[in-house]
């Protein structure tokens, strides 16, 4: 049986109600903040509430979250989303997070947004996905760029930090 949302190493699937708590350590760790223009912490009422929400249909919410499971020992290590879906100019911005830095570097962002990607051309029918990714993340714009995502704007002064304001990259991946 295939599955479009997996593959030998990565399966990417729905949110559960269990995920409750790693939602809410997740979504709750500052250091993950400056990715998703986080401000507040989220409370665990809220979260439920938006897992409960999380099986509406994507034409309705405009977005998908899922969790990124290692299929090696079926852990749970970050989330992928697409966002602001336009099936009008069948476009969508996407996110992605490996939650824990010992997941990190290892090679499963780069499998799970090929997945995102093959899925969001071939079965959902987008365009092109897009994302802003900070200047000075260098990691995340070698992975992107990787991944057919170009670069085409400079956001200058885009990204307020704690200390300054970042310059933010706009790059694009069309479907070819």
């Amino acid at each position: 049986m295939s599955n479009l949302l997996e593959n030998n190493i990565i399966k990417l699937r729905a949110i559960e109600p269990e995920d409750l708590e790693l939602l809410y350590k997740w979504e709750n760790n500052s250091e993950n903040w400056q990715f998703s223009n986080t401000l507040v912490p989220y409370s665990k009422y809220i979260l439920k509430q938006y897992i409960e929400n999380s099986n509406k249909d994507i034409f309705e919410t405009k977005q998908l979250r899922l969790i990124i499971i290692n299929k090696i020992d079926n852990s749970a290590i970050g989330t992928i989303d697409l966002f602001d879906i336009d099936f009008y100019n069948l476009k969508a911005g996407i996110g992605i997070l490996i939650a824990d830095s010992e997941n990190r570097k290892k090679g499963y962002a780069g499998i799970s947004l090929e997945i995102i990607i093959n899925y969001s051309f071939k079965y959902l029918g987008l365009n092109q996905l897009y994302c802003e990714i900070s200047e000075k993340n260098t990691s995340s714009l070698k992975l992107f760029q990787n991944l057919h995502f170009l670069i085409s704007g400079k956001l200058i002064s885009w990204k307020k930090t704690s200390e300054t304001f970042e310059n933010v990259f706009f790059l694009q991946n069309i479907k070819k």
